[in-house]
């Protein structure tokens, strides 16, 4: 049942913010407001070559104005007037008129810019809304039920809190025994290192679910799971995710304890080993960009890193591609981000790839523009009257040290990293409408389509026509093993009340598997 407004608390919380946006054109106007946002504690939402968006009260503009250049005082607008009521608007709505939770999705009063297909009729319902861990957990033991001829549950570590770190490795291993066995090539798609984007969590489940069905339909899609393993963790941080949806939607960082106890957390996309700057935010847990007090303080950063050298040590893994999602900013983004003056080694192809991952997502049915830059480009400005070339930055406004994307290039050798920050630039920034879960997770599989293609040599491309000629004929087929039939109603009976089980009803994946299984 609809209800008129946010709860008490929301508007405690959230009742006198807004989220301004600021365009910088000098450097002096950049360094002004990175030294602001550090004085004055502010939240910076996003920020890029052009501009940057801060969340403040409504009562402390004067104040950051003050401290900024009079060419600031009007080259702001307010992208979001009411903050309390857009964060209320983007949690899923009530589903029994007794439901008295603060939780409520309401017509939003005004539209985004993004092009949002409607709703058609069979759309999967599980990535028709956001949904909580409690959600999240099941829908993945599901997945490892129905397609357990390619799809494995594993837990990457453990949280702070004691929650473990899930992720679903898939992929199919030849059994040709004349194939050479080397180290398996191995793809890691992640998502909500930041607990409060959503939407990353949502486009790494849905590439997962797109990717693990296509198995035995798709030509592509099965060379792709013969070729690779991928491994997707929906989010890096369970404890700060579980925390977005029970106490406060824009929590950003773990759930830590730190030198003070009434700050907690520290930001797991700056706390990783390569090119640690804690420096800057040392002393000051209260910064929603705190690294910790020295590297891999964090304690799920740590984890997924020991996971991901144990593999390569111990496993016969070679990391071949790595994807971190985030939002917002629509930008494709590679190394190096702690540094704009250092290029990495193999810029020329990071820059070829990421342009073809930009177009794949471009030519995506609805599909957005995405720019393509170093990670370190996409959060400065070049200064005026400087070229590229010569290195002449503005300011940041938060560091780019002690990064996913970084260690994993630099430290563990994958030759190609990413970090893709998702819909939109910024109408609705971290609250973005479920209407765009399916239009953003289907540019993104795309994207990662491309990605796996490419790295085959295909620059991207296979015959579809083949594709669409095997699975009329049905010459793929999937092969699960008996024991899954009896696996799969304990599950279903898990999710009954979470609705999960529906994730596998488009395109009648669930009647397609069962049916198979019992002319078996």
């Amino acid at each position: 049942m609809a209800r008129e407004g946010p709860p008490p608390a929301l508007l405690a919380r959230y009742g006198g913010d807004v989220v301004l946006r600021f365009n910088i054109s000098t450097a002096e106007e950049a360094e002004a407001l990175a030294e602001a946002t550090i004085t004055l504690f502010l939240d910076v939402w996003e920020s890029t070559a052009e501009w940057a968006d801060i969340r403040l009260a409504k009562d402390m503009v004067p104040s950051l104005l003050g401290l900024l250049p009079r060419s600031l005082e009007y080259a702001h607008t307010p992208l979001i007037y009411d903050l309390a009521q857009a964060i209320y608007e983007s949690y899923p709505a009530p589903t029994t008129e007794d439901d008295t939770s603060p939780l409520s999705q309401k017509y939003r009063p005004f539209s985004p810019i993004l092009t949002t297909p409607s709703n058609k009729v069979g759309t999967n319902i599980f990535f028709s809304d956001y949904r909580p861990l409690s959600v999240i957990l099941p829908w993945m033991r599901l997945m490892q039920s129905l397609f357990d001829t390619h799809v494995r549950m594993i837990n990457i570590g453990i949280t702070y809190e004691g929650r473990d770190i899930p992720a679903l490795r898939v992929g199919v291993h030849p059994t040709n025994s004349e194939r050479p066995s080397g180290p398996r090539k191995t793809f890691i798609i992640a998502g909500g290192s930041h607990a409060r984007e959503w939407i990353s969590t949502s486009t790494v489940n849905y590439i997962a679910f797109s990717l693990i069905s296509s198995y035995g339909k798709s030509k592509e899609m099965t060379k792709l799971l013969e070729e690779f393993d991928w491994i997707f963790v929906p989010t890096i941080n369970p404890d700060g995710y579980v925390y977005t949806w029970e106490t406060d939607r824009l929590w950003r960082k773990n759930r830590q304890q730190t030198s003070l106890r009434f700050c907690r957390g520290v930001d797991l996309d700056r706390g990783w080993g390569y090119q640690w700057d804690g420096a800057r935010s040392k002393g000051n847990p209260c910064s929603e960009s705190f690294a910790g007090d020295e590297p891999f303080q964090a304690v799920e950063a740590d984890q997924f890193a020991q996971w991901a050298m144990n593999e390569t040590e111990n496993n016969n893994v070679k990391f071949v591609g790595f994807l971190d999602f985030h939002s917002y900013s629509q930008q494709v983004l590679y190394p190096y981000s702690f540094s704009c003056t250092h290029s990495p080694p193999t810029l020329e192809n990071l820059e070829e790839l990421g342009e073809g991952l930009a177009k794949a997502i471009r030519l995506t049915p609805h599909g957005e523009n995405y720019a393509v830059t170093s990670a370190c480009d996409g959060s400065v400005a070049i200064k005026d009257g400087i070229k590229k070339e010569s290195k002449g930055f503005h300011p940041r406004l938060e560091t780019g040290g002690g990064s996913a994307l970084d260690w994993f290039y630099h430290t563990m050798g994958v030759k190609y990293a990413y970090q893709i920050k998702l819909r939109d630039t910024g109408s609705y920034g971290f609250l973005l409408p479920k209407e765009n879960i399916v239009p953003t997770g289907t540019e993104a599989f795309k994207a990662i389509t491309y990605f796996g293609n490419f790295l085959l040599g295909n620059k991207g491309f296979e015959l579809r026509q083949e594709d669409k000629q095997a699975t009329d004929t049905g010459t793929l087929q999937r092969n699960p093993t008996p024991e899954a039939l009896s696996k799969l109603q304990p599950i279903r009976n898990d999710l009954q009340d979470s609705n999960a089980v529906s994730a596998v009803d488009e395109p009648g994946d669930l009647e397609w598997e069962l049916k198979r299984r019992r002319r078996r």
